[in-house]
């Protein structure tokens, strides 16, 4: 699965805001809400979903990137939001250090193998030390998508 199969434009912002994990989460989640991919009246469910996902073991990986998800009832597709910070944020990395890419993901609870693919998906993408550099030096969420898009074609010709 690829990132561009659930992440679209609206719900991207260059420049999170937020300075911790928590903040951080619930500024990605307020995307999908304006973007009404997440209903006002689920966002608590969300948050507490995410937040207990994360109180398991950090979705904080390595290399600046970090993948904070939940599975809720309340969707019946994988909805995604991303975002980057310019300062970092800590998200308790297996590296311990800073995370400057956040993908989040809210995924359908009875559809556990497609959360599976999706996180591989990013992963796959994300390997590349130059996509992450493109990612955090984007100015505009339609020229971060393109960086991902572009990384993806580059991966699909390379199976060939």
């Amino acid at each position: 699965m690829m990132i561009s199969e659930f992440l679209s434009e609206a719900p991207i912002k260059i420049g999170l805001e937020a300075r911790n994990k928590t903040a951080a989460i619930e500024e990605m989640i307020d995307l999908l809400v304006s973007d009404h991919q997440i209903s006002l009246a689920n966002r608590g469910s969300v948050i507490e979903a995410v937040m207990k996902r994360e109180q398991m073991i950090s979705t904080g990986m390595e290399h600046g990137v970090a993948i904070p998800h939940g599975a809720v009832d309340s969707v019946d597709d994988i909805v995604a939001a991303m975002g980057v910070s310019r300062d970092g944020i800590d998200f308790q990395s297996i590296d311990g250090r800073p995370t400057y890419i956040v993908i989040l993901l809210i995924l359908p609870s009875n559809k556990y193998s497609s959360s599976v693919q999706a996180m591989a998906g990013i992963s796959r993408v994300l390997t590349s030390p130059q996509i992450r550099k493109s990612i955090i030096e984007a100015t505009s969420s339609d020229a971060l998508l393109d960086c991902i898009l572009e990384e993806e074609e580059r991966l699909l010709l390379s199976r060939e």
